[in-house]
């Protein structure tokens, strides 16, 4: 049996871990790796357009599957195009490792060509970045960078030259056990009795739960109901806790709609679980806070804290909420559960008079033919900016379907390349891109790489030739439109070149028909529909202190637009408030 090189051996590492497949562009110092893989069968190469694209790929991966996924760039300005996507997956928490290949490492440190420092470049976005400098690194240092991915949910950087890739690997490498999943933590009895007294002391509990509580929506209600609690989310909380939910208030923050925001601010004690959540403009300054969180650095790091659990929100409630003494007493509940129904009564009709027959199309009655026309299981990536308020506003979740996006990071043209790392992951389950036209355009080459792999992802462009948020953001400062006004091709005519299913959308008459038609062609598609620049309704007067990024005065601007299927789960909740 011949020798192992270094690459083989990383390639067998990867596939222990359970890695199926590499995203990248090949490149010279590359090609040793991508060889072995050619050699193995238990792991493909996705070939890309764009490193930025193999980074967002394997991030959205790992987000689908909780699993490790992998990305490669090649030396030099090849591994830094990953960076963005790198970002973009180490704030989601997803494990990612990435491999960025390095000149000779004869040549490391004399300016040669290409040469930068990945193992420095990285740092600042992983947990974890190392240079192989030698053969007998291995198979430790990639197991160690593995472990640090999982074990610490983020991602990992190794840098290998070329020349090392090829050199003969170590004679008799240990294969160490591989972590390749993450354990419970469960706070200590000391700090769940803290939290159940300031429960029993409280009358008015509210609960605002982010992405932490994934796979925890059963002990979250269970926890609600016993202790009376109206429940709000952050975005990423989104999908793990607003379905099936009778305590349901809404959303806080800029993209916020209901009554989220007067929860947290009216209650005695607000607990945060398993949010991040970062705009402490939205978050009351005097009322008790307790936050529970599997992250300690996450810990009082956005507001002052009266108690910090250290402990994943699952275990935590299944041990906090035995200890709690039930409250009887529903007022603060039902009034809050009455405000949300109120508030979003009250928005909503602004977008369901004549949205039918509207020219330009209400990007707002987009997103709600779409939710409704969706499949029950469907995985939504979500470019940043104003498609980012229509997913919040009008997708509509349940348990099964699945929304990502670069809510942490903010990047755009995050979408199309997340749904390719989506659909890789099950080809069968329908995946559709909510893309911007300033998103798509900016990665519109990996378009090309969905007819390439004939993956079946729809692109739904929100096309209103401008970048929407951006445009919000410089009115709320008080500045004239300026550099945002894009210019923008037919991209179904685009999409037809490509080999793709292409259709365009101009009259709201056409809306339903298209998505129908390209949800049931068997390879990908893009439905490119013309939306209403002027979607967003400003209030009459715009104050000194509603400035660019979130402050809470800006979000009054997005406030007023509709809100979908939300009123209707709101309306039921309702049925549950005793009446006088």
């Amino acid at each position: 049996m011949a020798k192992q090189n270094v690459a083989e051996q990383f390639v067998d590492i990867l596939v222990r871990a359970g890695v199926q497949r590499l995203y990248g562009v090949v490149g010279d110092s590359l090609n040793p790796v991508v060889d072995a893989i050619r050699r193995t069968k238990e792991i493909d190469w996705v070939q890309v357009r764009h490193e930025e694209t193999a980074a967002f790929a394997a991030g959205a991966e790992a987000q689908i599957t909780g699993k490790l996924a992998a990305c490669a760039g090649s030396c030099g300005p090849g591994n830094l195009h990953l960076i963005n996507g790198l970002y973009d997956a180490h704030r989601s928490m997803a494990p990612v490792l990435a491999l960025a290949s390095q000149i000779p490492s004869s040549e490391i440190g004399l300016s040669f060509f290409q040469e930068t420092h990945p193992d420095r470049l990285f740092q600042e976005c992983s947990h974890y970045s190392e240079l192989i400098s030698s053969p007998k690194q291995m198979p430790r240092l990639l197991q160690t960078a593995i472990q640090h991915a999982v074990g610490q949910s983020g991602v990992s950087v190794v840098s290998l030259p070329g020349d090392i890739a090829s050199e003969p690997a170590p004679d008799k490498a240990a294969e160490t056990a591989l972590v390749t999943s993450r354990p419970t933590v469960r706070p200590g009895d000391e700090e769940i009795d803290k939290l159940a007294k300031m429960i029993d002391k409280a009358g008015k509990v509210t609960l605002f739960c982010g992405s932490g509580t994934a796979g925890a929506h059963a002990e979250v209600m269970e926890f609600a109901e016993k202790i009376k609690s109206p429940v709000g989310h952050a975005l990423r909380g989104k999908e793990w806790i607003q379905y099936d939910n009778p305590f349901d208030v809404g959303m806080s923050g800029l993209l916020g709609y209901g009554a989220a925001y007067e929860a947290t601010h009216e209650c005695d004690l607000l607990i945060l679980l398993g949010t991040d959540f970062p705009y402490n403009a939205f978050l009351p300054d005097d009322v008790q806070i307790a936050q529970v969180d599997v992250r300690p650095e996450n810990l009082g790091r956005r507001s002052k804290l009266d108690l910090a659990v250290w402990g994943d929100v699952r275990e935590t409630l299944r041990c906090l909420t035995p200890r709690v003494s039930p409250k009887s007493n529903r007022k603060f509940l039902d009034k809050m559960l009455k405000k949300h129904a109120d508030a979003l009564e009250g928005v909503i009709k602004a977008y369901t008079r004549k949205v039918d027959k509207h020219v330009q199309i209400h990007p707002e009655y987009v997103a709600s033919v779409l939710d409704e026309l969706a499949a029950d299981d469907a995985v939504f990536t979500v470019d940043t900016g104003m498609c980012n308020v229509w997913a919040a506003r009008y997708l509509t979740p349940n348990g099964r379907r699945r929304i990502i996006g670069s809510f942490s990071h903010g990047s755009m043209a995050n979408a199309l390349p997340q749904a390719i790392g989506a659909q890789f992951v099950d080809r069968k389950r329908q995946v559709v891109s909510m893309s911007g036209d300033g998103g798509f355009s900016m990665l519109m080459g990996d378009f090309l790489t969905l007819v390439q792999h004939d993956l079946p992802v729809k692109v739904v462009l929100f096309n209103n030739s401008s970048l929407g948020m951006v445009e919000l953001e410089m009115m709320v400062a008080g500045l004239p439109n300026y550099g945002t006004a894009n210019h923008n091709p037919d991209f179904a005519a685009v999409a037809r070149a490509a080999g793709a299913y292409g259709v365009r959308v101009e009259k709201p008459k056409q809306l339903a028909g298209a998505l129908k038609d390209a949800f049931a062609h068997k390879g990908p598609a893009l439905v490119d529909i013309v939306t209403d620049p002027n979607a967003l309704s400003i209030p009459p007067k715009i104050s000194s202190d509603m400035v660019t990024g979130f402050a809470l005065s800006a979000s009054k601007i997005v406030l007023d637009g509709g809100v979908g299927r939300m009123v209707q789960m709101a309306r039921s909740n309702l049925r549950n408030v005793p009446r006088p």
